[in-house]
C-alpha cells in the first residue's frame, strides 16, 4: 500500500520497511564501536517493536483480517497470534 511521504512523494510500504531494515543494521554497526549506554538503547528498540507489531495487529484486526491471515503474516499458527494479540494488555 503506498502512502504520501512528510514530502508529499508516495512510498510502497515494503520500500519504507526496506528502508527501516536498512537503518536498524546501520544502527547495530554504529552500536558495535560505541558503548554500553547505546548497547541498552539499541536493544530497548526490542520492546518498541514488540508494541508497534501488536499494534499493527489490532489494527488488522479493525480492517477484518483473520487471525489465519495474521498468522501467516506472521509466519505463526493462527492460534499462536490469537494467543499472542488476541487480548491486549494495558502497559503504562
Amino acid at each position: 500500500m503506498a502512502r504520501l511521504g512528510r514530502c508529499g512523494v508516495s512510498v510502497e510500504t515494503g520500500e519504507f520497511l526496506a528502508m527501516l531494515r536498512r537503518m536498524l543494521r546501520a544502527a547495530g554497526r554504529r552500536v558495535a564501536a560505541a558503548d554500553e549506554v547505546e548497547l541498552a538503547d539499541l536493544a530497548a528498540l526490542r520492546d518498541d517493536l514488540d508494541r508497534v507489531i501488536a499494534d499493527a495487529v489490532q489494527g488488522q484486526r479493525s480492517h477484518g483480517r483473520s487471525w489465519a491471515m495474521i498468522g501467516d503474516g506472521l509466519g505463526i499458527s493462527k492460534q499462536a497470534a490469537q494467543q499472542r494479540y488476541g487480548q491486549r494488555k494495558t502497559t503504562q
